[in-house]
């Protein structure tokens, strides 16, 4: 009797780089931009003081009073993204 196997199921895609690494997932060239490139050369005045009751739009520079300068990344209806020093944050804020 013979049994039919099945192949190990991989997860993901890779792909081997010009130097020989191996990288998963999203692709190594695409690099994201990093709190400092957002933050650097902005004077303070670009800040806005958050507040939840204040709407944001994706890109605003906020001044928060606990986790200080950050920028919004995405915005849904009552919650926003927010990249801080510290990292990604969500957020509230208020009704459109």
């Amino acid at each position: 009797m013979s049994m039919k196997r099945t192949r190990a199921k991989s997860y993901g895609s890779s792909r081997r780089d010009n130097d020989g690494t191996i990288s998963f997932g999203k692709s190594s060239q695409a690099a994201e931009k990093t709190w400092d490139d957002y933050v650097s050369g902005q004077s303070d005045d670009a800040f806005v003081p958050y507040s939840m009751k204040t709407k944001f739009e994706q890109g605003a520079l906020i001044n928060h009073p606990k986790f200080g300068k950050g920028v919004v990344l995405g915005v849904e209806e009552q919650r926003m993204d927010v990249l801080f020093a510290d990292g990604k944050k969500k957020l509230g804020q208020g009704l459109p």
